[in-house]
């Protein structure tokens, strides 16, 4: 009898952290479940301890207990998506690094799957889940194992102090934990760094919300009534890279062309004050105000998204932009090439380019999407794109131990054909040194989750073996 796919998606973040490793990896651990009953979904996400959560999630919300988190996850996505899903939680140890301004794993977080269960894993972010992994080697636990490269994690580093030589020894590690950990990798878009046996595919999509909101505004188009009474707007964490710089430099060097454009800005984030602070220094009409979520009717009447940032792989608020229906004016960048297909979608190379854009913007009515270009932004396409990006649905259900590949099976003086083929393989045994050189390095690095955080996840104790396990 053939049991069915199993497949685990590890994600860096988790709500009420609205970040999009929050929410990407669990639209996609939804829709994979929807789309074929039949198959197993786990989505694995890290829990934090309470100083932690009161220092990441929003408006002072905390849990004691992973279960209480798994019920908000769970009503959250059932109040946007409509339906309720049938994939699991699971939970490993995090603990968030205040340098970093992200959450990393702690300990082995591949013990959370019981080996019975390690057919296929997702890995969203894969060079940030294992950069500092010290534990059982993924492509040994797991038969096909995805990584889904959402961040542009060069371009970060390039913004800050030693950035040229920061951003060689990252690059450098990005491709050897990939190469050592993955079999496939998804790039979102040209914007990340090239890496090894990787394609690029948009696979994510857009809260069905959007969409319905687009539906109302088309409605109202073709009623005559004015569906867009608002002018142009930006929403994004508030932090410098984040596209603030370029969109207030651009605002700065351009305000004679541009007299009479007012922007709002929605969103907290650790440089609130000092873009506040800059946009004062501005003669045109800025306003700053605290975030919201994007589908707030407060954003359904602004007509212009005006997105200069070149930081994002793909970014998940152009996406809902132009699902509303709305004119998206963004820099003409990698990061953008999913969105050029979509007629509301005006890209610029310069600073001039970004003036006639968004003045044109602003005096023309936005093209009604048509259902097809809906559907290309829905998570529906987006869970269609990725089964064809990572050959899930070629790919054959669990394998019992006896149909295991020779290279996961123990060697014995019984195969001599096997060990033969085994050590001819120089990539095989150059991998495997990479590995235990990986493991030797992240020993002197990485953490392990302290008493409260296995009881509280129901972990057991540490092996203490000393060795890559395979």
């Amino acid at each position: 009898m053939e049991k069915k796919q199993r497949i685990s998606i590890f994600t860096t973040a988790s709500l009420p952290w609205m970040t999009g490793t929050s929410v990407n990896p669990l639209f996609r651990a939804a829709y994979l479940a929807k789309q074929d009953e039949e198959r197993k979904v786990t989505l694995v996400i890290p829990s934090l301890s309470l100083k932690d959560q009161e220092h990441v999630y929003p408006d002072k919300i905390t849990f004691n207990l992973p279960s209480e988190q798994e019920k908000y996850v769970h009503n959250w996505l059932e109040e946007r998506t409509g339906f309720r899903s049938s994939f699991n939680i699971r939970f490993y140890p995090g603990k968030f690094s205040r340098d970093k301004r992200s959450i990393l794993a702690v300990g082995d977080i591949t013990e959370v799957i019981p080996d019975e269960e390690a057919d296929i894993a997702v890995l969203e972010e894969p060079e940030h889940l294992t950069w500092y992994h010290h534990g059982k080697r993924w492509k040994a636990k797991f038969r096909l194992v995805v990584g889904v490269v959402h961040t542009n994690y060069l371009e970060y580093v390039r913004r800050e102090k030693n950035e040229q030589v920061q951003a060689f020894f990252l690059k450098y590690i990005n491709s050897w934990v990939v190469n050592i950990y993955c079999h496939k990798v998804i790039r979102l878009s040209a914007a990340t760094q090239d890496l090894p046996r990787s394609i690029i595919c948009n696979v994510h999509g857009v809260n069905p919300r959007f969409i319905e909101i687009g539906k109302k505004k088309n409605e109202q188009q073709q009623n005559g009534s004015k569906a867009f009474a608002k002018g142009a707007y930006y929403i994004g964490k508030m932090i410098w890279h984040k596209g603030y710089k370029e969109l207030l430099k651009l605002l700065r060097d351009n305000q004679n062309d541009l007299i009479g454009l007012e922007v709002d800005l929605y969103r907290n984030g650790e440089d609130s004050a000092e873009v506040q602070e800059a946009t004062k220094k501005l003669e045109l009409t800025v306003r700053v105000h605290l975030g919201r979520d994007h589908a707030d009717p407060l954003f359904h009447d602004y007509k212009v998204f005006l997105n200069p940032s070149t930081t994002d792989v793909v970014c998940t608020t152009t996406a809902e932009a132009l699902a509303m229906g709305k004119i998206v004016v963004c820099a003409n960048h990698p990061s953008n090439d999913f969105f050029k297909q979509f007629p509301n979608c005006r890209t610029y190379n310069d600073s001039k380019g970004f003036v006639e854009a968004t003045r044109k913007a602003l005096t023309k009515e936005p093209s009604p999407l048509t259902d097809a270009q809906r559907h290309e932004l829905s998570w529906e396409a987006a869970t269609e794109r990725f089964l064809r990006a990572a050959e899930l649905e070629q790919a054959p259900p669990l394998k019992s131990e006896a149909d295991q590949a020779p290279s996961q099976k123990r060697l014995t003086k019984s195969s001599p054909k096997l060990f033969l083929s085994t050590s001819l393989s120089i990539k095989r045994r150059m991998e495997d040194a990479s590995a235990l050189a990986h493991f030797v390095r992240t020993a002197l690095l990485s953490s392990q989750p302290d008493e409260d955080q296995r009881k509280k996840l129901g972990l057991a104790p540490p092996s203490g073996k000393w060795g890559p396990r395979r």
